[in-house]
This record gives C-alpha cells, sequence and structure tokens, in this order.
C-alpha cells in the first residue's frame, strides 16, 4: 500500500487549497483508475499535500468519514482505510471493488488541520467519481456534504482541452462568485515559470457555476475555498477561522 501511495503522489500528484498559490492545500482522494472497464478493484491514495509542487506532505490524522455513494446509496468506508505514510507523515489508502456498473462517487471528510502559519484550520471535503463498467450513469450524483461541487461535465472519460465545469454547493445551495482553485498533480515534468502558475484561480459566476479548461493530461483538482459560518478553538484556545474547502477530482487524457 505505501509503494501505492508514493507512486501516486510522484506519478500522479497534488490536491486542493487555500492562501497564496505558492501554498495551496489540497486534500487528495486520487483513485488507480478514473475509469474501470470491467469493473474490479481500485485503489485509492488520500494524501494532504500541496500538488503542483510535489509537497510537502502535511500530517494527516485518520480521517473523520470516508465513503463511496452508489447508486443512491452511502457506504461508510471508514473501518478500511489503511495508514501508509508518504515522506514520514500521515497519509492513507482504501481498496475497494466495483462489481456492477455505475459511477462510484468517493468521499472523504478528513479531521480539521490545524495550519499555524495562516492562523486557521483547514477542512476539506473531497471526492472523486470511479465509472464502473464505464456506465456512465450516476456520475453527478451529491454526496450531502457540507459543501460540495456538483460537476456539469462529467468527471470521467475527459480528453485533455476539453472544460470542466461544476456549480459550487453549500448546503445544497449555489454560492455566488465563489473563488476556485485549480491544481496539476505534477509528476515532475512541469516547471512553472514563476509561483502565479502553480495555482491557477478562476471565479464562479452569480449562480455559483465555474468553467475551466484543462491544457494538460493528469489528474487536476477543484477546490472552492468557503468561510465555515463557525470557528473553532485554536491550540492555544483562541477562536479562529475554518476554512471549508468543497474538492473534486478529475483525470484527463491525451487523445491518440
Amino acid at each position: 500500500m505505501t509503494g501505492f501511495v508514493s507512486s501516486l503522489r510522484l506519478g500522479l500528484c497534488g490536491l486542493v487549497i487555500w492562501a497564496s498559490p505558492a501554498v495551496a492545500h489540497f486534500q487528495e482522494i486520487i483513485p488507480s483508475a478514473d475509469v474501470l472497464p470491467q469493473g474490479g478493484q481500485v485503489t485509492l491514495g488520500l494524501i494532504f499535500t500541496h500538488p503542483f509542487e510535489r509537497g510537502p506532505v502535511m500530517e494527516m490524522e485518520r480521517p473523520a468519514r470516508v465513503g463511496v455513494l452508489k447508486g443512491g446509496r452511502q457506504t461508510d468506508l471508514s473501518g478500511q482505510v489503511v495508514r501508509s505514510p508518504v515522506d514520514g507523515k500521515g497519509a492513507w489508502t482504501l481498496t475497494h471493488d466495483l462489481t456492477e456498473p455505475g459511477a462510484a462517487v468517493f468521499f472523504v471528510e478528513p479531521q480539521p488541520y490545524w495550519e499555524q502559519a495562516e492562523g486557521k484550520f483547514i477542512l476539506h471535503y473531497a471526492k472523486v467519481v470511479v465509472d464502473s463498467f464505464a456506465s456512465g450513469e450516476g456520475w453527478d450524483a451529491l454526496v450531502g456534504l457540507p459543501v460540495e461541487i456538483r460537476p456539469l461535465t462529467r468527471p470521467i472519460g475527459i480528453w485533455t482541452g476539453n472544460v470542466f465545469s461544476g456549480v459550487v454547493l453549500r448546503e445544497s445551495q449555489p454560492v455566488p462568485f465563489a473563488e476556485v482553485e485549480v491544481a496539476f498533480v505534477n509528476d515532475g515534468s512541469v516547471a512553472a515559470p514563476n509561483d502565479a502558475f502553480t495555482t491557477q484561480v478562476i471565479r464562479a459566476d452569480a449562480n455559483g457555476t465555474f468553467t475551466y479548461a484543462i491544457p494538460r493530461a493528469g489528474w487536476w483538482g477543484f477546490a472552492a475555498l468557503l468561510e465555515a459560518e463557525r470557528p473553532r478553538l485554536s491550540p492555544d484556545g483562541n477562536q479562529v477561522p475554518v476554512e471549508e474547502g468543497a474538492l473534486i477530482w478529475v483525470k484527463a487524457t491525451d487523445m491518440g
């Protein structure tokens, strides 16, 4: 399992959110495949890191909740995650069998991460769709997370150059003009001219809808960053804000 997570991080990389582009945190939940033409087993890596920069990896405690939504039914998989450290930091893997056609929406609710440098907690609700038997069905089903992205573009079977669109939701309602950060899981083949290129930033419209043209094959994370309505107590006893992130991961594939 550890080997899978390490190769996933180095070969597929990254995940979502906040601050300046150079220090964007992303909660990854990246599967070994986005489509299983014959069904079967999929392994997912859960890492909290900076995808484009390929690190550093942040310590991720055992997730509060991990599950899958399939055929309108949620299954709690929290007890099946396995600790698989990366670079000495806490990271997790999950292996699950998909035996019936249809899209499976895997999701994770991590423990809040205390970011002392920014004086806030970070809590990213991340999800990814894996389509079993290439059914093309059920890909837009909502988990019902506190903050979530509803895909308008089917998040599997995406060619490089396609556009991806989604709607930012809080408590199932669109969030007007939400800021969305976009990160590429860098395999080391892309060098940014400067820090402005490490994280793309787009703004949703008045209906909470955003669109992004994917320029390169690989895994891409979309993270809508919102401040939670309620603060939390920091380790030193102060009331501090909580950054809630709605994340979705999609994979683009080159033609030919």
